[in-house]
């Protein structure tokens, strides 16, 4: 199988441990690593779309999801799942992984505790489906240089004192994450460092065990020879002794089993794991010791001799010409100070030679011979997608068709009256647009709420009147003071006629014309209008262009087809407004006779 983790290894953090984040990331900036190894994070009970870190100096966003299965949908390359649920939920949140076929190879369950029946239930199945668990009740592993788990290691000044930060020679497997840490750092002492490192972790049924990482080293080019720290219960060493006994490892193993004191109790005693207790004298420390070295492998007389075998066995095979000579990378060092960003931008970028639309310098999208056109600039800064050109052509339609519509509204009214009191274009445009909402321009924001609800949840036209019946509510979209079936809007046919003849498919506008035909039965005039239509083929647009149904939602409720009208409606209103200053018409004052005046002498208190 090879090597657990490269350099290019991405992982999905479930749980927002934002310590053991933070350690990760630091770790890939100090190696170099060409993109983090953190791709998002699952976090059930966040409201937030994403977390900000650290990456050396700068700071960068890690997407947060509200389950496994989104984030690995919009991550598919991120194999490793980094499990730091509790006992409670490791279980099923390690289960959700396996069934996501292909996507995880290997999954880290830091929980201790998980009750026995369900951590054999969940290893089997991980088992059948390939993928490697490391834990329960673990810290996880480490490639270095390439890619770590969480907190392995400690500090990054313990990391490089331990040579983690670049691959040695040794493959290391250890129950203890304490220990693994600390026989990190005697190797490093004795020898060149680790090539790779698991803790296999503390519970009595664990995924991976002892043979699995030992077998996968010995398929590790990398690994030249083993560390195995064993502890007192159990009898997984003997399956590693079994494996050298048969030809199957025959890479150098050095082993010690930890709780050799066990023998000087009269009762059997719990060394701090849940499988650190002897239940046979074969599953003593002594025992496995004499087993391991009667099969060749080099076991000390103690673990304080421990390091004296690593750097005899190591010397060994440096003088063979087995191990080499290790280069030592060239690293970043992270900034003892750093400080938060306030805002975030991610549209657009002004720090370069040339200011940038989602990545398109401006020279690239200004003039006409480049192709874009005033849709392309919205869909890039509004959407951060460059949309096709039948998708631009049909928002630039929108604008131009909601740009202005008499002066007589609410609106176009107020910028009038405020550009004759002799206000700038700014003041007076302002006055006009905050006059945008439920009643001016909000139709087609809830039109494509209401049609899209309807359809989303499989209601007949007939169902959607009466549901919008009986919450008190008028259709949005539908009805026109003068337009009628025999009197059509031709700004909804145009509309209408582009959206045929471009659009891949239009199923909510359909289903809006089937619920036209029941309205303009009962009367002439609730038609569908030209808000409604622009609002419905919004969501239809969206659609085809390959958007799920959560983010339109998200674009409904965050304004965006309201935002349409007013870029559009502020076309119209600048115009009336230069046309006040081009008249030079003077203050305006409403005519009295237009005025019901109804005021009544005060009561007095």
């Amino acid at each position: 199988m090879g090597a657990l983790f490269t350099k290019d290894t991405q992982a999905i953090f479930w749980n927002n441990n934002a310590s053991a984040i933070q350690r990760m990331l630091d770790y890939d900036y100090v190696i170099n690593r060409a993109k983090p190894s953190v791709a998002a994070i699952v976090a059930p009970t966040s409201g937030n779309k994403f977390e900000k870190f650290f990456y050396g100096p700068d700071e960068i966003m890690v997407p947060v999801f509200r389950n496994t299965t989104e984030a690995a949908a919009a991550f598919p390359n991120a194999d490793v799942l980094l499990n730091f649920g509790s006992f409670r939920t490791a279980y099923d949140v390690t289960m959700e992984a396996i069934t996501l076929k292909g996507q995880f190879k290997t999954v880290m369950v830091t929980a201790e505790g998980i009750p026995e029946r369900l951590a054999r239930k969940m290893n089997q199945a991980a088992r059948d489906a390939g993928v490697v668990v490391i834990g329960p009740a673990t810290v996880g592993g480490i490639a270095p240089g390439g890619f770590k788990i969480a907190n392995v290691g400690g500090t990054i000044e313990n990391i490089i004192n331990s040579k983690l930060h670049r691959a040695g020679s040794c493959g290391l497997v250890t129950r203890s994450g304490g220990l693994f840490n600390e026989l990190s750092n005697i190797i490093s002492i004795n020898a060149d460092g680790i090539a790779e490192g698991v803790a296999i972790g503390g519970d009595r049924f664990v995924g991976s065990v002892f043979i699995d990482n030992l077998l996968r080293m010995e398929s590790n080019p990398e690994v030249k020879y083993m560390v195995l720290l064993g502890e007192v219960g159990g009898t997984e060493e003997y399956k590693v002794i079994e494996a050298v006994k048969a030809g199957k490892i025959k890479k150098p193993i050095i082993a010690w089993c930890i709780g050799t004191i066990a023998k000087h109790f009269s009762s059997g005693v719990q060394f701090g794991h849940a499988g650190a207790s002897a239940n046979a004298d074969a599953e003593t420390a002594a025992s496995k010791n004499e087993a391991m070295a009667a099969a060749g492998i080099y076991v000390p007389a103690s673990f304080n001799d421990l390091p004296h075998t690593i750097a005899e066995v190591y010397g060994k095979l440096r003088a063979e010409g087995t191990i080499g000579e290790i280069v030592e990378p060239e690293l970043r060092s992270v900034p003892k100070v750093r400080r938060k960003k306030e805002f975030i931008c991610t549209i657009s970028d002004d720090r370069g030679d040339e200011a940038t639309y989602a990545g398109y310098p401006i020279s690239s999208v200004a003039t006409p011979e480049t192709g874009f056109g005033i849709g392309d600039v919205i869909s890039l800064l509004w959407f951060k997608k460059r949309y096709p050109k039948w998708a631009t052509d049909y928002l630039e339609t929108v604008i131009k068709t909601v740009a202005d519509h008499g002066p007589a509204v609410s609106g176009a009214h107020n910028a009038k009256v405020t550009a004759r009191a002799g206000k700038d274009v700014i003041s007076s445009l302002v006055t006009g647009l905050l006059t945008i909402g439920p009643r001016f321009g909000g139709a087609i924001d809830d039109a494509a709420r209401y049609f899209k609800y309807a359809n989303d949840r499989g209601m007949s036209p007939a169902e959607f009147i009466d549901y919008m019946k009986k919450e008190g509510k008028t259709i949005s979209g539908i009805g026109h003071r003068i337009k009628s079936v025999r009197n059509p809007d031709l700004r909804v046919s145009g509309l209408k006629k582009y959206a045929a003849e471009h659009f891949p498919a239009t199923p909510l506008l359909d289903f809006a014309l089937e619920v036209e035909k029941l309205t303009t039965s009962k009367k002439d005039n609730l038609i569908l209008n030209v808000d409604g239509t622009i609002g419905i083929l919004m969501v239809d647009m969206w659609r085809a262009l390959g958007y799920s149904e959560d983010e339109i939602d998200g674009f409904i409720e965050a304004g965006a087809l309201n935002a349409f009208f007013v870029v559009g409606r502020s076309i119209g209103f600048i115009g009336h407004i230069l046309d006040e200053k081009r008249l030079g018409m003077p203050m305006y004052r409403h005519p009295t006779d237009d005025i019901l005046y109804n005021v009544e002498l005060a009561d007095e208190i």
